[in-house]
């Protein structure tokens, strides 16, 4: 069963950048789209950014299209976030997840079965 851990959450300033990566280890995931999502205080979890499982197409949520990439290398089973510009509205905790039916990055929850830990993005809001 594979297991995701995420890293690289920490202190952003507003301006400043971020990358975090996840980890999969015990199935790989090159197979599989991948997902980042992020749940801020008192809000939902809501959907950042998504990947095909060959890395050609990506979709974005509206709020962090432009300022947000995500990346991966299935040689190291690991699936990157990159954020620039911060905003205060990105202050959350960070997962990312991996689907198990899926090739082509998507949206939807429900098509995701496995989720990190998550990591958190500690700066002031």
């Amino acid at each position: 069963q594979v297991q995701l851990v995420e890293s690289g959450g920490g202190l952003v300033q507003a301006g400043g950048s971020l990358k975090l990566s996840c980890i999969a280890s015990g199935h790989t995931i090159s197979n599989y789209a991948m997902g980042w999502f992020r749940q801020a205080p008192g809000k939902e979890r809501e959907f950042v950014a998504a990947m095909a499982w060959n890395g050609e197409s990506a979709q974005y949520s509206a709020s962090v299209k432009g300022r947000i990439t995500i990346s991966r290398n299935n040689d190291v089973n690991t699936v990157y976030l990159e954020m620039n510009s911060r905003k205060p509205e990105d202050k959350a905790i960070y997962y990312c997840a991996t689907t198990r039916l899926t090739f082509e990055p998507t949206q939807d929850t429900r098509e995701y079965n496995t989720w990190g830990q998550g990591t958190q993005d500690t700066a002031p809001s």
